[in-house]
């Protein structure tokens, strides 16, 4: 039995697209996610039961595929060109959701796992020193999960909530508000800078290069509507 009962290919989309977490899954495989573990990274506030039953209706409506890994355990999530062909969908979504749902954001959407993730794997490491370098971020007005960890080295990145114990090079400073307003471009980082909501302390060079290696969300950049 089908959900709207219509023939509109917008009703069509909307069952097989509708439910709660399936597009932020399919926003996680087309940005590289592809193991479960991963994917759960991008979405930590969803339970494990829900995320395999709703990979299960996407593989069961072609949108991707289930691959077992080769000499390990668990699978991988590819998308099929179906899969594939939701990404203008997705980048239209992040458009009109910067230029019209800001406003409706609440505490509870400052959700700093997830913007920990996102800065992780788009940090430009090319704009870091060779060898390893360590990445501290402090969020003073947190009381959970106030600092965290970002080990690149080469093109490689490893986030951690618990100390690594290694030396930092840098840390990277702000209540979680302001980083996540600064890292979605609501919040001119000149100005977060400038009057020191935002602080970045350590080596010299990656200091001075932190506008490059730190380079704002997709979103940052879509012009907001005029109030």
């Amino acid at each position: 039995m089908t959900q709207y009962g219509q023939f509109c290919p917008v009703a069509k989309s909307a069952e097989i697209l509708g439910n709660s977490w399936t597009l932020l899954i399919v926003r996680e495989l087309l940005l590289g996610s592809t193991r479960f573990s991963t994917l759960q990274k991008g979405m930590p506030k969803i339970s494990p039961t829900v995320l395999n039953t709703r990979l299960k209706e996407l593989e069961g409506n072609g949108i991707l595929v289930r691959r077992p890994i080769s000499g390990q355990r668990g699978y991988e999530y590819r998308l099929t060109p179906a899969g594939k062909q939701l990404g203008p969908v997705i980048e239209a979504l992040v458009v009109w959701g910067m230029r019209w749902a800001r406003e409706e954001l609440r505490d509870e959407d400052m959700d700093v796992a997830f913007l920990m993730f996102d800065v992780e794997r788009n940090i430009v490491t090319d704009e870091l020193p060779d060898g390893e370098t360590v990445l501290s971020f402090q969020f003073p007005d947190r009381s959970d999960f106030a600092k965290w960890w970002i080990v690149c080295d080469g093109p490689k990145r490893d986030l951690c909530y618990q100390d690594p114990g290694k030396d930092v090079a840098a840390y990277i400073t702000a209540n979680s508000e302001d980083m996540i307003g600064v890292w979605m471009g609501d919040l001119p980082m000149s100005d977060a800078l400038s009057d020191g909501r935002l602080s970045v302390i350590g080596e010299s060079m990656i200091c001075k290069r932190f506008r490059k290696w730190f380079p704002l969300s997709q979103g940052a950049a879509v012009p907001r509507p005029e109030r």
